[in-house]
């Protein structure tokens, strides 16, 4: 079972990994070389081989307060038509791994999607006797308005910068990741709609970080003197840390995403603030710190050292 979990003051964040990949930079970047990896020796051995392949895995966080039990994004989910083969009808014991680490489906009463692409909302749903059904059905699904009202028209020709193939596929797709994944929520009666910097309890909170798409958000944690931030897909990569102009293949609004990424980079440069990367494999979490012009992501303080 590959989870882990962290104190961030008295809150407890869990992560639960659904799969892991090694892949070389052109499948999830437009705009980044294997040499460009390979020159960026601090991405060794975490999140980088030694041939120039990233190192990503597709993992939820389980965000636990004294009264509230939060997933954070729901990974791709079993038994789904996906387009992307290595997504296709998976298989997973996602459930049973999220169960055995003391959080049974019932037990979640919030489910957060920072964005509704196909490998953050899978689980939101379930394949029932050929009906898909909510997974967390004591639970409220906030989804951001503008998210979803971006994606519900399928609006995918607003977007700034070059369509490449897989947005093509992406935006193609998002209506059958609607039907299967979200919109059996919503005629649950299950959903809210909730505004970029909508607060969910004390101490966790949402704060916009759009580019990767529309209405992305990222998610803060604050207790006591201890401050965590949930990337979502801000970043998709640590590389772009120190390359923050490197754009994802999915990424909505290239422009935005980069400027989104380097106003998070510079405001938490050198600060205390553990930084959870939704996509970064193990160690999973570091710290923003300023390198000349750029910046890397610090694990010298995580487990994994």
């Amino acid at each position: 079972m590959d989870t882990a979990s962290w104190m961030i003051g008295d809150v407890k964040l869990t992560r639960i990994v659904e799969m892991k990949a090694e892949r070389f930079p052109h499948w999830g970047f437009r705009n980044l070389s294997l040499e460009d990896v390979r020159a960026q020796a601090w991405m060794r051995p975490h999140f980088a081989t030694e041939d120039g392949k990233l190192r990503s895995c597709i993992q939820s966080f389980v965000i636990e307060t004294a009264d509230r039990t939060i997933i954070v994004d729901t990974c791709v989910g079993n038994d789904k038509a996906r387009q992307n083969e290595s997504w296709n009808d998976l298989q997973t014991s996602f459930l049973d791994e999220l169960a055995a680490a003391g959080y049974p489906p019932e037990g979640i009463d919030t489910v957060l999607c920072t964005h509704l692409h196909v490998d953050h909302v899978g689980w939101n749903t379930r394949l029932v006797d050929g009906n898909w059904i909510p997974t967390f059905a004591n639970a409220k699904y906030l989804l951001g308005r503008f998210e979803w009202e971006h994606w519900s028209q399928e609006a995918g020709d607003k977007r700034n910068g070059e369509i490449t193939p897989e947005v093509a596929d992406d935006v193609m797709q998002q209506s059958v990741v609607n039907a299967d994944s979200i919109q059996p929520v919503i005629d649950a009666g299950l959903h809210e709609l909730v505004e970029p910097y909508h607060q969910i309890c004390e101490g966790i909170s949402l704060f916009p970080t759009p580019g990767h798409s529309p209405g992305h958000v990222s998610v803060s944690i604050k207790s006591g003197t201890e401050q965590a931030v949930i990337t979502g897909d801000m970043m998709h990569s640590p590389i772009q840390c120190s390359l923050p102009h490197v754009a994802s293949n999915f990424d909505y609004d290239t422009k935005q995403a980069e400027a989104t990424r380097r106003e998070f980079l510079s405001q938490h440069a050198d600060g205390p603030v553990k930084v959870f990367g939704t996509h970064f494999r193990h160690p999973t979490w570091g710290r923003i710190v300023s390198n000349g012009d750029s910046w890397v992501f610090d694990v010298k303080d995580s487990d994994a050292c």
